[in-house]
C-alpha cells in the first residue's frame, strides 16, 4: 500500500526581519571578543553564503504549537476531510513552545496534544505525539505515517513541522541571522493508485557527528550561563551534508525505479543557499549530469531557515502555485530531502 498527501497548509509569520535590521547587533567570536569586521561586512558575507535577505519571526502572541495549529487547520481545509477521521497527529519540532523572553521550553502537554485540543477532536483513538528529529523531522513524520498506514494501524494522519527558532538564538552569534520561524502541515492517507511516496531513505550519524548542532552558552560571557542557545559547527555540517545527502537521494531514486530525467523538482531543506546548490550539483554528478535549470525551488531568500518547517512550507507554496517560476502537475516526480541535528538525514521520492 502506498501513501499520498491529500492536503497541505502552512503559516508564514507576518514579522519580516531584514538583514539590515542586524546592523545594531554586537557580534562576538566564540571566545567572547568583538569581531574585527563591521556589521555591514558581516551581513554582506552572510548573504553571499546563505542567500538570505530576510526572515520571518512569529508574533509574540503565537507559540510553536499555535502556528502548527494554524498550518494544520489549513491542511485540513485543503484536504476537505473531517478531522475526527484522523488516526494520528505527528508534530515534528525541536524546542517546544518557547514564549518570548522565557528561559524554559514548554512541552507539557505535547505540542501534538495541544493541536488536537485546538482542533476540538473528540475521538480518543486519534493518537497525538511529538517527534524530535532535527530539521528532517517533517520528512521523518511522513515516514512514520507511512509505517502506520502500511501496518493497518491508521488510515489517515496529520503531519506537522513547526518551529520558532528566533526564541532560542544567541543574538551575539552571527549564525543567529540564519534562523527563522514557520509551520507547515500535511494530511496523509492511503493511496491505491500509482501516486504518492515511492521510496525512502533515513539515517542517523552519531559516531563523529552527534554534536554538530547543540545547545551552548551565549558568546557574551556576561549573560546567564544557565541559559542555552542553538549553536552549530557550520563547516562540519556543510561537509557532512555534501557527502551524505546526495547519496541518500540517489539511494531513494534508484530504489524507486524512476529515471533521473523524470524528476521535475527537488525540495531540499532550506538551510543555506550555497549548501543546497552544492548538494543538488553533487547529486546530479553521481549520475554524470548537471542539474536542470529551476529543478530546485528555494524559499530561504525571504523566509530564512525555519528548521523542520522549511520542507512542508516549501511544498505547500509549490503545490499552491505561490513560487514564481515553479509549478507541479499531476504525475510529476519530486524528491524531498533534509539534513539536521542528530545528525539525521532522510529523503523520499514522490509522485504528485
Amino acid at each position: 500500500m502506498n501513501i499520498k498527501i491529500i492536503g497541505s497548509g502552512s503559516y508564514i509569520p507576518s514579522i519580516q526581519v531584514k538583514n539590515e535590521d542586524f546592523n545594531q547587533h554586537t557580534f562576538l567570536t566564540e571566545e567572547g571578543n568583538l569581531i574585527a569586521d563591521s556589521n555591514e561586512v558581516i551581513i554582506e558575507k552572510f548573504k553571499a553564503i546563505t542567500g538570505i535577505e530576510e526572515r520571518r519571526y512569529a508574533e509574540n502572541q503565537y507559540n510553536t504549537s499555535d502556528i502548527g495549529f494554524i498550518a494544520a487547520q489549513r491542511a485540513i481545509e485543503h484536504s476537505g476531510i473531517d478531522p475526527e477521521t484522523l488516526d494520528y497527529i505527528i508534530f515534528a519540532h525541536n524546542f517546544g513552545d518557547v514564549k518570548p523572553g522565557a528561559i524554559q521550553s514548554d512541552i507539557l502537554p505535547s505540542l501534538a496534544t495541544r493541536v488536537k485540543f485546538k482542533l476540538k477532536i473528540k475521538n480518543p483513538n486519534c493518537v497525538a505525539y511529538d517527534l524530535l528529529f532535527g530539521c528532517p523531522g517533517w520528512i521523518e513524520g511522513i515516514l512514520h505515517a507511512r509505517a502506520f498506514i502500511n501496518s493497518g494501524m491508521a488510515k489517515r494522519c496529520l503531519v506537522i513541522g513547526a518551529e520558532t527558532l528566533s526564541r532560542v538564538v544567541d543574538l551575539h552569534d552571527r549564525d543567529s541571522m540564519i534562523y527563522a520561524d514557520g509551520a507547515g502541515a500535511s494530511i496523509v492517507e492511503a493511496s491505491n493508485d500509482n501516486t504518492g511516496l515511492l521510496s525512502y531513505k533515513s539515517a542517523t550519524y552519531t559516531y563523529d557527528e552527534a554534536y554538530y548542532l547543540y545547545f551552548g552558552n551565549s558568546f557574551d560571557r556576561n549573560l546567564d550561563s544557565d541559559i542555552r542557545y542553538i549553536k552549530m559547527h557550520g563547516r562540519k555540517i556543510y561537509e557532512f551534508a555534501l557527502s551524505q545527502v546526495p547519496l541518500a537521494m540517489k539511494a531513494c531514486l534508484d530504489q524507486s525505479g524512476i529515471e533521473l530525467s523524470q524528476v521535475k523538482k527537488v525540495l531540499i531543506h532550506q538551510a543555506n543557499e550555497k549548501m543546497d546548490e552544492a548538494i543538488i550539483h553533487r547529486f546530479y554528478k553521481l549520475y554524470g549530469q548537471l542539474p536542470p535549470k529551476d529543478i530546485m525551488p528555494m524559499s530561504i531568500h525571504k523566509l530564512g531557515n525555519s528548521s523542520v518547517a522549511t520542507v512542508p512550507t516549501l511544498f505547500d507554496l509549490l503545490q499552491s502555485g505561490q513560487l514564481q517560476g515553479h509549478e507541479i502537475n499531476s504525475g510529476d516526480i519530486l524528491i524531498f530531502a533534509s539534513v539536521g541535528a542528530g545528525m539525521n538525514i532522510n529523503a523520499f521520492v514522490y509522485r504528485f
